[in-house]
C-alpha cells in the first residue's frame, strides 16, 4: 500500500496484470493441446509449479532491491495477474485430477485474494484515495512499506525450513520435476522478455516483469495441491528446486535484461 501511494495506480498496473493472467492462461492451453508438451508437463501439478511464481513475497523485495520505484506498478501487476490466475484457475484444475472431488470452496478464494499482498494493497490505496489521505499516508508508509517487504523473504525461508523438515529427497528430481523447473526458471521469463519487447515496454517496464516471471515457484501451489490430494510431493520438490536455484538464475536473469534490453 505504502509502495503503490508513493507511485500511485496507473494504466501500467493494469497492463502488466493482464500480461500476466493472460500469458499463463495461453500457455497452460497450448501445453494441454500439444503433445510433446503435454509429455514432458503431464498433469497441472507441475503445469501450474511451472508458470505461477513467488511474485508477492519474493518477486516484490527483489524488484525494489534492483529496480526504481517508478516500476512498482509493473511488479506489483504481474502479481496481482499470477495471484488471481492462480486461484482462480488453479483448484479448478487440480479438482479434476483429486482422487477426491470437492466442491471449490468459494468463500476461500476470495479470502485468498483479498489475503494476496498486492490486493491489499491495492483496496488500502483505493480506499486512501476515497478519503483523499493518498498523500499523507503515502509520506507516512513510505519508509516502513521498504522494511517490511524486504522482511517478506524471511517468510520463503521458513517456509523452505518446513519442506525440507518434511520425508523425502529433494533433489531426486524426474523428468517432470525438471521441466517444470525449467520452464519456470528459463523458458517463461524468456517468453516475457519477447513480450516486452512486443509490446514496446521500456528498459525499467521489462525489466520489472521478466524478473517477475522469473521467481520461484509460488508457496500457493503447494497449498493447492495438499488441498485437493494431487502431487503434493512433486509439487513440494518444485518450490524448493527452483527457490534453490533462482539463488544463481535471478541474477543472470538480471545480467541478460542489461545485456539485451
Amino acid at each position: 500500500m505504502g509502495l503503490l501511494l508513493k507511485e500511485g495506480i496507473d494504466i501500467n498496473l493494469i497492463k502488466s496484470a493482464f500480461l500476466a493472467f493472460s500469458l499463463i492462461g495461453i500457455l497452460i492451453v497450448l501445453i494441454n493441446i500439444f503433445s510433446i508438451l503435454k509429455k514432458r508437463l503431464p498433469n497441472y501439478s507441475v503445469q501450474l509449479a511451472g508458470l505461477i511464481g513467488n511474485t508477492s513475497f519474493l518477486g516484490i523485495p527483489i524488484a525494489i532491491a534492483l529496480l526504481p520505484s517508478t516500476t512498482i506498478n509493473f511488479t506489483i501487476g504481474f502479481d496481482l495477474g499470477t495471484t488471481l490466475f492462480a486461484w482462480i484457475f488453479g483448484p479448478f484444475f487440480l479438482q479434476e485430477k483429486s482422487p477426491i472431488k470437492k466442491i471449490p470452496n468459494i468463500k476461500g478464494l476470495l479470502n485468498a485474494l483479498i489475503n494476496s499482498p498486492a490486493s491489499r494493497g491495492i483496496i488500502g490505496v483505493l480506499l486512501a484515495y476515497l478519503f483523499q489521505i493518498d498523500d499523507i499516508l503515502g509520506d507516512y508508509l513510505w519508509i516502513p512499506a521498504r522494511i517490511v517487504i524486504a522482511l517478506a523473504i524471511i517468510i520463503v525461508g521458513t517456509r523452505l525450513g518446513i519442506i525440507t523438515n518434511q520425508k523425502g529427497k529433494f533433489f531426486d528430481l524426474n523428468e517432470e520435476i525438471k521441466y517444470s523447473v525449467l520452464l519456470k526458471l528459463f523458458v517463461l521469463p524468456f517468453i516475457v522478455f519477447l513480450m516486452s519487447k512486443f509490446l514496446n515496454f521500456d528498459f525499467y517496464q521489462a525489466s520489472a516483469v521478466i524478473l517477475q516471471a522469473g521467481t520461484p515457484t509460488a508457496i500457493s501451489t503447494i497449498l493447492m495441491a495438499e488441498a485437493y490430494d494431487v502431487k503434493q510431493k512433486i509439487a513440494s520438490k518444485i518450490l524448493f528446486t527452483t527457490t534453490i536455484i533462482s539463488i544463481v538464475t535471478i541474477p543472470l536473469l538480471k545480467i541478460f535484461i542489461n545485456a539485451f534490453n
